[in-house]
């Protein structure tokens, strides 16, 4: 059985901690591990796993990369996607990978940001699906509703209470008749979650959605292995028609059957489910960081940088990090997504990035900004490099704190060690290395008339970046 992770989502929903180049899935919200290395573990204990086929868009590649290798695991088949096309081409396309090389195996289908609390469960809902899989059936997990969610598709089973073909799909509904729903007893949230043969989602979607195969089959045989990555063809899967696979198939197939899964399940996809989901204390507070409240209930504090005090309020949600900070009423919290909406018509970088922004060497920190001039921390790890590159608009001033750091500039080579520091002007060719066995750390100043990241142009770059 071969894991396929889903991990293209953008999750602004929780923004300012998700954001477009750093979403929830790649952050730790509930202890030390990600939503994605989470997705993982809870695998740990299955028999017959496969290393993982990860599909993830482009911007995220070096933290599936990294993070896949924080837990050893080393997968051969990390997908790239050049631009979003929804589930049934990720899908479509990890089975024509998976199919490769004369295989048939069977696909257990996840998504990178959900919480499963119960794993004896979840594990033998999978042991289930996987007999269904293995008998040609497409299987999705349905999972028990807990109340008359208005927010989640729902699955419409033949047969209540077990597992069960699969009678109608339902879009999300309104309050009256999701109560329905739920008291009828035989409808369940739509989890996202699938298991199948390789072969036999291929020839259904071969029945129901061949457009979709053929642009998939096409932008797989064009594509380039780039280190540990796949590189589908841009052309062919722009191309490719934008559709969910329970629209491209799930809907049409006779062979769809729903597995019921009551496992403390949720995709996290609201301030609120966040909080319901994470450790309450005696007041419902979920209080994380450097946090100090009085007389509050009901509230979810995250504070990253600072502190923050919250006095006298209930049923809110205060979010803090070191460019952002967002107040909400929890009822109200789900229109975060339009002041997300609101930043990224006005161009603000506060949409897409963190101040601290994430590389395949290391990190950066934007410490400080101002007319024509940027501080930045910069790390970068052991034997780690940035690329040969020049700038057109900025000089450099770099100072060491902790390691040793290997500058080229120009056809110069030097060692730079703690508290030293060197210049880069102008027009420089530079290259930043870390030679030794320790994180190299250091502040980097820059200066003149324009300071965006684009100015960048890379003569060599082991991580094949443009």
């Amino acid at each position: 059985m071969i894991p396929v992770i889903m991990s293209g989502g953008s999750g602004t929903r929780l923004w300012p901690l998700s954001r477009k180049h750093r979403p929830k899935q790649f952050i730790a919200l509930f202890g030390e591990n990600t939503m994605f290395q989470e997705t993982l573990n809870r695998l740990n204990g299955l028999e017959s796993l496969q290393p993982p086929i990860v599909v993830c868009n482009n911007d995220h590649r070096f933290m599936v990369a990294e993070q896949l290798h924080e837990l050893d695991i080393t997968s051969p088949n990390i997908i790239l996607e050049p631009v979003g096309r929804n589930t049934a081409p990720a899908l479509a396309i990890s089975a024509l990978v998976a199919e490769k090389n004369g295989d048939d195996p069977t696909l257990l289908v996840l998504a990178a940001d959900h919480v499963i609390e119960d794993l004896a469960a979840f594990h033998k809902a999978i042991e289930a699906a996987r007999t269904q899989a293995e008998d040609g059936k497409l299987v999705t997990f349905g999972i028990v509703p807990t109340s008359p969610n208005t927010g989640y598709g729902y699955i419409q089973a033949d047969q209540k209470n077990t597992i069960s073909p699969v009678k109608a799909f339902v879009e999300k509904p309104d309050l009256q008749t999701a109560t329905q729903y739920v008291e009828s007893g035989n409808f369940y949230w739509n989890s996202g979650m699938f298991m199948f043969k390789a072969s036999t989602l291929i020839s259904e979607l071969e029945k129901y959605s061949p457009n979709i195969l053929s642009s998939c089959r096409e932008a797989l045989s064009k594509s380039v292995k780039d280190l540990d990555f796949t590189r589908l063809d841009i052309t062919s899967f722009e191309a490719c028609y934008s559709e969910s696979i329970d629209y491209a198939v799930m809907e049409h197939t006779s062979k769809a059957v729903v597995v019921p899964l009551d496992a403390d399940w949720s995709d996290v996809g609201s301030w609120s489910s966040l909080w319901e989901c994470a450790q309450q204390d005696s007041d419902n507070n979920v209080l994380q960081g450097d946090v100090m409240v009085e007389d509050v209930q009901n509230a979810y504090i995250h504070s990253e940088h600072r502190l923050v005090s919250v006095i006298g309020l209930e049923d809110i949600v205060v979010v803090e990090t070191a460019d952002a900070v967002m107040v909400a009423s929890k009822k109200s919290a789900q229109n975060v997504k339009n002041i997300v909406n609101r930043l990224a018509h006005d161009q603000r970088v506060e949409a897409e990035n963190h101040r601290l922004c994430y590389r395949p060497w290391g990190y950066y920190d934007a410490i400080d900004v101002g007319e024509r001039f940027q501080v930045k921390r910069i790390a970068v790890n052991p034997g780690a490099s940035l690329s040969l590159q020049m700038h057109h608009h900025r000089a450099e001033h770099w100072v060491v704190v902790t390691g040793t750091a290997e500058v080229t500039c120009d056809e110069k080579v030097m060692l730079v060690s703690e508290n030293e520091s060197t210049y880069i002007p102008i027009g420089t060719k530079h290259r930043l290395h870390n030679p030794g066995r320790v994180l190299l750390e250091m502040i980097e100043v820059q200066s003149g008339s324009y300071l965006g990241e684009d100015d960048i142009i890379r003569f060599e770059d082991v991580y094949h970046r443009n």
